[in-house]
């Protein structure tokens, strides 16, 4: 019950990725790459509308020797990252249903290879192994299994549900072309549009007959970062880029500080305070409404 993609590396080696993987230099990334042409997080596989989509992220590559940001992908495509670093794409595998956990706090969100959840502040669900986290779900490629943190462990199946702390979680099956939504497609209905103009060190928001609200500080940055990534990504690949020099162990918190401070903001100025959320994959993105505009002029 995943939807995966087998890539194949220069060197032979074969490469099984599903939705929410990073390739890049990143050691922790599914696919690592030890090229200096390479980002440490240089692009995503992502499922949308029931495809599994290759996301560029800090860098662009090159279908066919055409730059792209985003790609379906497909059996028989060859994908250059950069000069001489080539992915090709060998299988796609599209299940009929996906697993997805949701619960008290935490919206529907499909699974990823491994996943680390957290109950405090906010239920959250990040990709990878995160040693701090209060409980962890992976797949061996056809099942899935849970372990807490007092170290039991059970099979994962659709229906079951589970407790950490006072919270409840619920392992559920989706359609496979119902398991994603496009940020241009949430909520927003009778919002007035935003147009949001990044600058390097702050960002401002446009409302039709108002004055422009400015976010300055690690919480402009924060929105700026999002805004040059143009499309979801990992809290510690935007982390890493605010804090370059900070130690992993204090990334969490500092981060969970200034999307608080930022979230704050944005409700004082009666703009919706969701404008920042996780996109259903674990990543975070800018939940857009197809009438709002983006100007990036950092």
């Amino acid at each position: 019950m995943r939807a995966r993609v087998t890539l194949a590396t220069s060197d032979g080696h074969t490469w099984v990725l599903g939705h929410g993987d990073l390739i890049g230099r990143l050691w922790t990334a599914a696919l690592p790459l030890e090229e200096p042409q390479v980002s440490e997080a240089h692009a995503m596989v992502s499922l949308r509308d029931g495809e599994l989509r290759l996301l560029a992220l800090r860098r662009r590559f090159a279908l066919e020797g055409k730059p792209c940001r985003e790609v379906t992908l497909a059996e028989g495509q060859r994908i250059e990252l950069a000069p001489d670093v080539v992915l090709e794409v060998l299988e796609v595998v599209l299940p009929e249903q996906v697993l997805a956990i949701e619960g008290e706090g935490l919206v529907r969100q499909v699974l990823l290879g491994v996943s680390s959840i957290y109950t405090h502040p906010q239920p959250t669900l990040a990709p990878g192994y995160e040693a701090d986290a209060d409980a962890w779900i992976w797949t061996d490629g056809e099942h899935w299994t849970l372990r807490l943190r007092d170290r039991t462990e059970r099979r994962l199946v659709p229906g079951e549900s589970w407790s950490l702390g006072r919270r409840t979680f619920t392992a559920v099956a989706i359609a496979l072309a119902t398991s994603s939504q496009d940020a241009t497609r949430i909520g927003g209905a009778l919002e007035r549009p935003l147009r949001i103009v990044s600058w390097y060190d702050s960002v401002e928001l446009h409302r039709e007959g108002e004055s422009p609200v400015v976010i300055g500080g690690m919480p402009g940055r924060l929105l700026g970062e999002l805004i040059a990534i143009g499309g979801p990504a990992p809290w510690k690949v935007v982390a890493a880029e605010l804090w370059p020099h900070m130690a992993e162990r204090n990334l969490r918190r500092s981060w969970d500080v200034t999307l608080s401070r930022l979230r704050a903001k944005l409700r004082a100025a009666r703009i919706r305070a969701d404008l920042v959320q996780p996109d259903g994959s674990g990543q975070v993105t800018l939940a857009l409404t197809n009438r709002d505009t983006v100007k990036d002029h950092a």
